[in-house]
């Protein structure tokens, strides 16, 4: 018997929204050969704060599990990097990966702490890790203590190689971020986010191996977490245990989602546009920088709950990235 409905997936706009991207990336990937320098590191800061967003996203968004350290893996990922090419006479290049792979293999025993907290207690201890790595390795003389130390494995690089090949990082390291998170929900992975974020006691009843559930996505958040500290501080050639390890990395993070739209991957994209039209504008202004961004993030969530993209989204019915499945009916004759 022939279904009267079928299930799509896929619209309109996010076909057209596919070739732009692709568009997109093979323009920026062009940068090295005409753009300036400084767009190029204004690129890789923005790259770094988008992957880690977009891994926070994934984390609270769509799982549920609101945490304030999840700079504990971006500062490991960073540190690895610097072990990798410090000391291992690594290509800091190929190191980055593995600095990410380090953090994962972190997060396994660390999430099986963590995991053992709810709700504010989860969010609140996962800040504590994170300062307990900070501490520790601030007391790790050979990684330059609490002052911090340069990635020296660098130097004899000439400039134009280290910033284009760090720059084309960053960009396939953004790119396969979003990519990985996109597969990842429209999987059935995805579908178990989404049942852990509404009721772990509903999920369960479902079918949804809870436990495995948390972990997989706890683990998958602490990689692209690496994986943007590696970069950034690739980028940046200089690490230090406060830098490394604050929790602005998180109030960005939390910045970027809320006002772009928690829950969506298009929301990390528009709130990471804002985020840098905002720092570009307003951080010379200190202190009065961080108020305004905190009173903007007040009236967007009084006034948007679903952010930015939520609003434009449920108005135009307008979705880039669709993981939802749509129920279409047959026409009536």
């Amino acid at each position: 018997m022939t279904p009267s409905f079928t299930v799509a997936r896929a619209t309109r706009a996010s076909r057209l929204g596919g070739v732009i991207a692709v568009a997109l990336v093979l323009g920026l990937a062009s940068f090295p050969f005409w753009a300036d320098a400084g767009w190029m590191r204004d690129f890789d800061e923005m790259a770094c704060y988008f992957i880690f967003a977009l891994m926070w996203n994934l984390l609270a968004g769509y799982g549920g599990l609101v945490s304030i350290g999840q700079q504990a893996f971006f500062g490991l990922g960073g540190y690895a990097l610097l072990v990798l090419g410090n000391h291992a006479q690594m290509n800091p290049f190929l190191a980055v990966p593995l600095a990410a792979l380090v953090a994962l293999a972190v997060a396994w025993p660390v999430s099986r702490i963590a995991f053992r907290l709810q709700g504010g207690y989860f969010a609140i201890g996962t800040w504590v890790i994170s300062e307990v790595f900070r501490l520790s390795i601030a007391n790790v003389s050979a990684v330059g203590g609490g002052s911090g130390t340069s990635l020296t494995a660098l130097r004899g690089i000439p400039r134009a190689t280290r910033e284009s090949v760090t720059f084309w990082l960053c960009l396939a390291g953004a790119t396969a971020a979003l990519a990985l998170a996109y597969a990842v929900l429209r999987s059935r992975h995805g579908l178990a986010f989404l049942a852990l974020r509404d009721s772990e006691i509903a999920a369960e009843s479902q079918g949804v191996d809870v436990a495995r559930t948390k972990a997989f996505l706890y683990l998958t958040a602490a990689f692209g977490a690496g994986l943007a500290g590696a970069l950034y501080f690739l980028g940046n050639l200089r690490i230090s245990p406060d830098a490394a390890f604050t929790v602005n990395w998180s109030a960005f993070s939390i910045f970027i989602v809320l006002v772009g739209g928690v829950g969506t991957l298009e929301g990390t994209i528009v709130g990471i546009v804002l985020f840098y039209l905002l720092n570009k504008l307003f951080s010379s202004y200190g202190t009065w920088y961080l108020v305004g961004l905190g009173l903007l993030a007040v009236v967007v969530v009084l006034k948007l709950p679903h952010g930015l993209w939520g609003f434009v989204s449920a108005k135009f019915d307008l979705h880039l990235f669709p993981v939802q499945r749509r129920l279409i009916l047959p026409e009536k004759e």
